[in-house]
């Protein structure tokens, strides 16, 4: 694989994981309200939902999605449900007053951070934009031949990388601002605002065409 594709496939991977989206909005949710260790576990959960993407692409299942109508409607409709059922629950929490610590408690630590990297595998895993980068973008920086396997899933890691290193750099600024972060009042606008972008990602996904 030539230096050229390798960083082709950098630059669109890079405007894909840069452009706004609910993988944003799902950090700077968890970071004031579950600290930075389970917003990294959404991260890793971003990655795993890259690996499942690029597997299904380079395995030549997910193409069913595109020639599919039906199969594309239900992966879409689990994600936009997915997406709306976060934001509901984002709301719930704002307008009943729920505020959470950054801190964790130790004795809930192994399940937080577990659910943690659910909903950062599930945000990604149901999103058929992520989906419809893997089938029309991914395979045209694929060189055909021997080694064609290797090289696909070298450029899944780049995309993780990518994608840890962007929102790395998220969770270190949203954490500077801990002392804002442990604010009710600001708990309650942010889990409030989330919770309307998500329900506002997930009803955008619902009318999504194929």
């Amino acid at each position: 694989m030539s230096l050229e594709t390798l960083l082709s496939f950098a630059f669109v991977a890079g405007l894909l994981v840069m452009s706004p989206g609910p993988n944003g909005v799902l950090i700077a949710k968890t970071v004031p309200t579950s600290g930075r260790s389970a917003a990294y576990c959404n991260v890793g959960g971003f990655v795993a939902g890259f690996f499942l993407h690029g597997t299904l692409s380079i395995l030549g299942i997910s193409v069913i999605l595109v020639h599919s109508a039906e199969a594309f409607f239900v992966v879409k409709m689990l994600g936009a449900a997915y997406l709306f059922w976060i934001g509901l629950k984002a709301l719930k929490d704002a307008f009943s007053g729920k505020v959470l610590t950054p801190d964790v408690v130790p004795a809930r630590r192994k399940r937080t951070m577990a659910r943690a990297f659910g909903e950062g595998f599930l945000t990604n895993a149901l999103n058929p934009k992520v989906s419809m980068f893997y089938l029309a973008a991914f395979p045209q920086f694929i060189p055909a031949g021997d080694g064609a396997v290797s090289a696909a899933f070298a450029l899944v890691a780049i995309h993780s990388l990518i994608n840890a290193l962007w929102f790395g750099a998220m969770i270190a600024l949203l954490a500077s601002m801990r002392s804002a972060a442990r604010n009710p009042s600001f708990q309650r606008w942010l889990k409030g605002v989330t919770g309307v972008v998500f329900m506002g990602f997930g009803l955008k996904l619902a009318t999504l065409r194929p």
